[in-house]
């Protein structure tokens, strides 16, 4: 009986699309633990663009779960996941502006996107976090990024190095003029 099963298993395609580490629900029950900080991450790599960040964050797991994306063990699950949702961002990110481009090309008519708020963004943002935030969006990309990483989702400046495919050296160094850019701009902020 055990070797019908192995062996139905192993024919069944929807099966074979697995982690090495994990069951495919085991994966799915983590994704789901980690969804609101995957989200954050999301959010961060997509410029805090809702819609963007919606739609990679969905594709993401699409590659996760479908097994394009492939989980070898190397790492934590969450570092892996969050390396997976920046490269998706910036694939899709590319693809837009490679779209636009080419109807800008084509059409003389610009496209300004909708100035409106909505109300669930205005309850989101307190004065502070609108403060945070246009300092951290003062900060480079890759500042920005390692010091979201770090405080806001937990990792080690290791594992961050890990995500933005830099090295440690170089993210300690993000991290630490990330972080005396941050201090100078919310300082002068208060003043």
């Amino acid at each position: 009986m055990e070797a019908t099963f192995r062996a139905l298993i192993s024919r069944d395609t929807t099966f074979q699309p697995r982690t090495h580490a994990m069951e495919q629900c085991e994966l799915e029950r983590e994704l789901e633990q980690l969804h609101s900080e995957n989200w954050g991450w999301a959010l961060a790599c997509c410029g805090r663009d809702r819609e963007l960040a919606e739609e990679v964050l969905q594709t993401a797991y699409l590659r996760i779960i479908s097994g394009r994306a492939r989980f070898n063990g190397d790492s934590s699950l969450k570092t892996w996941v969050f390396g997976v949702i920046r490269l998706t961002a910036r694939g899709e990110v590319r693809r837009r502006w490679f779209w636009n481009r080419r109807r800008a090309d084509s059409v003389t008519v610009i496209d300004f996107p909708d100035p409106t708020r909505g109300a669930d963004i205005a309850v989101e943002e307190s004065d502070q976090r609108a403060r945070l935030i246009r300092a951290l969006n003062g900060l480079s990309r890759r500042q920005r990024e390692v010091l979201q990483l770090v405080f806001y989702h937990e990792t080690t400046i290791e594992e961050a190095a890990e995500i933005m495919e830099v090295s440690i050296g170089s993210a300690r160094t993000h991290y630490e003029r990330g972080k005396k850019a941050l201090a100078r701009k919310l300082g002068s902020a208060d003043k």
